[in-house]
C-alpha cells in the first residue's frame, strides 16, 4: 500500500505505465493482416442508449459501433493511464475564445447502411442533434460531463460551433468521453429512444450484427468506415459468460483472445495457472481505475454527523480488502477522490492533511469512539445496499461489513440485481448507505462534479457543500494545468476530511492478450473498439 523509501508513489505509477507500454511494443515492424474475428468476454448491456445509463457495458458496446468528435489515442505506444487527444469525426478544431470552440468535420463519413439512416453522410446537424439530446429532456445521468455547453450550432454542413456557459478547461476531454457518441436522429425518432439493438446505428468501425441477451454480441466490419483500410478484423464476438471461474475456463479453452475480466484483466489468483497453459501470453500491469465506493445519505442519521462518516473510513480495512482480492492479491494503493490511475491529478495520500491521512489508517477502536461521541454509544444499525457484481465482489463486501461492525455500525445488507442497483442506488435512490463501483471515466472532472455538485444524478450521497461547489467550478475555469492540479489536490484534501464518500483501494492489475493479437495495448476506460480498431490477428 505504501511506496518504497526514496521513490514516490507517482514515480512508481508512471514507471509502471511506461513499462507496460514498452512491453507491448513490437520488436520489428509487421505488415497487418486483414480478416479474422476478435473474441472477448463482455457484460450484457441493459440497452444501447448512451444518454440513459451510466453502465459500462453499454458504453463498451457502443465503442465498436459509434464515433465521437474527439477520441483518445490507442495502440502499443500508448502507456496505460495516458490519454492524448486526437480527432475522430473532427478533422480540425480551434478555440476562438474562452467559451467558444469550432470543429471542422471529416467529409464523406457514412452512417451504417441500416434503416432508417441507410448509410447517409454524417453532417454538422447530427452533431448538433446529439448534444442537444445529451443535455435535453432525457435526464441523462452523464449530464455533468458536458453541462457547461450553452448551445451548439451547425454553421454549415461540416462546421460546428459550441458556445459554453463558462470557461471549461476539460471541454476537449469531455468530448472524447465514451458518453459522447454521436447518434442518429432518425433512429431516435423511429424507436422513441436508442435502447433497442435495432437503434444501434453509428459511424464506427463495426456494425452490430446480432444481440442475444445474456449470450453474446456480434459485430461485423463497417465497409464504409471513414479511416481507410480500418478496421483490420472482419468482426468482434463478445460472449457473456457466468462467473469468473466460467470465464476463466472459456479463456483457457481457447475461446477468448483476451483475459476475461473487465478491462481485459486476469485475476492474479489465476495468473500462474494461465501462464503455465499460455507461456507466450502478453501482459501489462498498471493501477486500475475501477474501485468500490461507499455512499452515505448526508441528510439522514447517522451520516449527517461527520464523526460517523469518519468512523466508517477508519473502520474500513483497505489492506485486508486488497489482500483478499483475487484480482490484486495485496497489490494496489489507497484511493482519494480522484482515482490513482489518473496519475497527474490524483493526490498521493501522503500529501493529504494530517487529519485526512489519519482516516486512511485502519483503527476500529478510534472509529468506535467517534460513533460513541456522535451519540451512538450502543452502536447504530443502518440499511445497506449493494449490487450482485459476482462472488469476488460479495467476498469483499463482507470485509467492509465486518470492519464497520467492529466500530458499532451494523449495516443490514440487501443485495440487488446489478442492473437494478446501477439504475437506482448508483443514482442516489437508496436508504442510508450503499457500496457501488466507479471508474471508466478517464479525466478527473466527473469524479468531482458528477459525485459532488448539487442536482447531479450520480451525486448519490446528496452532497450540497457551497465551498466545495465553488472549488469544483474554479478548477473547471482554470486553463493553466499546473494551477488546476493544485486546486484539484486541494479539493481532494478537503474531501478526505469531509468523507462524503469512502473509497476502496485501487488494485494493481494484469491485463493479458494472446500472442496472435498484434498492434494492441490495453488502457483504462471503456473504449474497447478504439483499442481494437487498428489491432490485427496473426493466425
Amino acid at each position: 500500500m505504501t511506496s518504497q523509501r526514496g521513490v514516490t508513489r507517482r514515480e512508481i505509477l508512471i514507471a509502471g505505465a511506461a513499462a507496460a507500454a514498452g512491453a507491448a511494443l513490437p520488436s520489428h515492424a509487421q505488415t497487418p493482416r486483414r480478416g479474422g474475428i476478435f473474441r472477448l468476454s463482455l457484460g450484457d448491456p441493459p440497452h444501447f442508449d448512451p444518454h440513459l445509463t451510466v453502465q459500462w457495458s453499454t458504453l463498451i458496446a457502443l465503442s465498436f459501433t459509434h464515433s465521437r468528435l474527439l477520441k483518445h489515442k490507442a495502440g502499443p505506444g500508448v502507456a496505460p493511464g495516458t490519454f492524448a487527444i486526437e480527432g475522430d469525426l473532427a478533422e480540425s478544431w480551434g478555440q476562438t475564445s474562452d467559451t467558444t470552440y469550432v470543429f471542422k468535420l471529416r467529409r464523406g463519413v457514412r452512417w451504417h447502411a441500416k434503416p432508417p439512416v441507410n448509410g447517409r453522410e454524417l453532417t454538422a446537424e447530427d452533431v448538433k442533434y446529439t448534444y442537444e439530446r445529451y443535455l435535453g429532456p432525457t435526464n441523462n445521468p452523464n449530464r455533468a460531463t458536458l453541462e457547461e455547453v450553452d448551445r451548439v450550432e451547425a454553421l454549415d454542413r461540416y462546421t460546428v460551433r459550441f458556445t459554453l456557459k463558462a470557461p471549461f478547461a476539460w471541454f476537449l476531454e469531455a468530448l472524447a468521453s465514451t458518453t459522447a457518441w454521436i447518434v442518429a436522429r432518425e433512429a431516435v425518432e423511429q424507436h422513441g429512444d436508442l435502447k433497442r439493438a435495432e437503434a444501434c446505428i453509428g459511424t464506427g468501425p463495426w456494425m452490430l450484427e446480432r444481440y442475444e441477451p445474456n449470450v453474446r454480441l456480434s459485430w461485423v466490419r463497417h465497409p464504409d468506415y471513414f479511416v481507410p483500410g480500418l478496421p483490420y478484423a472482419d468482426g468482434v464476438e463478445g460472449a457473456m459468460e457466468g462467473d469468473a471461474s466460467a470465464r476463466l475456463a472459456r479463456w483457457l479453452g481457447g475461446h477468448f483472445d483476451f483475459a476475461p475480466g473487465l478491462g481485459m484483466v486476469v485475476r492474479r489468483q489465476d495468473l500462474d495457472t494461465v501462464r503455465r497453459r499460455k507461456p507466450s501470453l502478453q501482459t501489462a500491469e498498471f493501477i486500475w481505475m475501477i474501485g468500490a465506493f461507499a455512499a452515505m445519505k448526508l441528510d439522514q442519521e447517522p451520516f449527517r454527523d461527520v464523526r460517523v462518516r469518519r468512523a466508517v473510513a477508519l473502520a474500513t480495512d483497505l489492506k485486508e480488502i486488497l489482500a483478499a482480492s483475487p484480482l490484486a492479491l495485496g497489490q494496489g494503493v489507497p484511493t482519494p477522490a480522484v482515482p490513482p490511475a489518473l496519475v497527474e491529478w490524483s493526490i498521493p495520500i501522503d500529501q493529504l492533511s494530517p487529519q485526512g491521512r489519519r482516516l486512511y489508517e485502519h483503527d476500529p477502536a478510534a472509529a468506535a469512539r467517534l460513533v460513541a461521541e456522535a451519540g451512538h454509544a450502543g452502536g447504530v444499525k443502518v440499511p445497506f445496499e449493494t449490487g450482485a457484481f459476482g462472488s469476488d465482489w460479495m467476498d469483499s463486501v463482507q470485509i467492509y461489513l465486518r470492519g464497520w461492525k467492529s466500530a458499532g455500525i451494523d449495516a443490514d445488507l440487501r443485495v440487488k440485481e446489478t442492473g437494478a442497483f446501477v439504475s437506482s442506488a448508483m443514482l442516489g435512490r437508496f436508504d442510508r448507505m450503499m457500496l457501488g463501483m466507479r471508474g471508466g471515466v478517464v479525466f478527473p472532472d466527473p469524479y468531482l462534479a458528477a459525485l459532488h455538485l448539487p442536482g447531479q444524478r450520480p451525486n448519490s450521497s446528496g452532497v450540497n457543500d457551497p465551498r466545495l461547489t465553488e472549488m469544483i467550478r474554479l478548477q473547471r475555469r482554470t486553463f493553466d494545468a499546473a494551477r488546476r492540479r493544485e486546486i484539484i489536490w486541494d479539493i481532494q484534501r478537503y474531501l478526505a476530511e469531509q468523507v462524503y464518500y469512502v473509497y476502496g483501494p485501487s488494485a494493481r492489475v494484469v491485463a493479458a492478450w494472446e500472442p496472435h493479437v498484434r498492434n494492441f495495448a490495453p488502457n483504462l476506460g471503456n473504449d474497447y473498439g478504439g483499442r481494437l480498431m487498428a489491432a490485427w490477428l496473426d493466425r
